[in-house]
């Protein structure tokens, strides 16, 4: 939990309420939050039901961990201290982008259970969409475009989820995509029907 500096600080209301951004956009705000292994597809899938939305109409943004952490994030490592400042950030972030009316695709290894069910405190009912990428630690290698499973195989990369940090698997999730057996685009298709069956889009 991070601690409170700010002081003297009121909260300052708007004049244009979150129904009034929404009935413009004709969907409600909601932050999926894709969570798995580094290279088991997450940003991947995002950044596909980002461009399927947008065909469609929708307004939708992708807060990505890599793109994140070059420039808001850039001041934290991966201890799990600073994973979870990271990913209490991302939360605040991401319930800015809800308030938009956006449909927000976070895109983040999270690995502890704790700082997830964090960001979904954060949010009102039904606002929070936990989506487990479930692969194979040995397909992420298998893939591993960036090559960090083999630095971090050699030594050369510490505290790397899977391999050196632990994964803690999401117990209830709102949906779990095995990329394994599926195209990005599949799971981009099961990602827009379960915003469909919330009401987030219409159909």
């Amino acid at each position: 939990m991070a601690e409170n500096k700010a002081t003297n600080v009121v909260w300052h209301e708007g004049h244009v309420g979150r129904e009034k951004r929404e009935g413009m956009l004709g969907q409600t705000g909601c932050l999926v939050w894709l969570t798995g292994l580094p290279s088991s597809g997450k940003s991947t899938v995002a950044f596909t039901v980002e461009h399927a939305l947008l065909a469609r109409g929708r307004l939708a943004y992708v807060l990505d961990g890599d793109n994140i952490r070059h420039g808001l994030n850039k001041n934290l490592g991966f201890s799990a201290e600073d994973r979870a400042e990271n990913i209490r950030r991302i939360g605040e972030v991401g319930k800015l982008f809800v308030d938009g009316g956006v449909i927000t695709l976070a895109s983040f290894v999270s690995p502890y259970r704790e700082d997830r069910d964090g960001v979904r405190a954060l949010m009102g009912d039904d606002e929070f969409l936990e989506v487990f990428i479930d692969t194979p630690v040995e397909l992420c290698e298998q893939r591993d475009p960036k090559g960090l499973y083999k630095k971090a195989r050699a030594g050369e990369i510490p505290n790397f989820t899977g391999i050196s940090d632990p994964y803690e698997v999401p117990t209830n999730p709102e949906l779990v995509i095995r990329t394994a057996h599926c195209t990005p685009q599949d799971a981009a298709i099961q990602i827009i029907q379960l915003l469909e069956s919330k009401g987030k889009i219409p159909v």
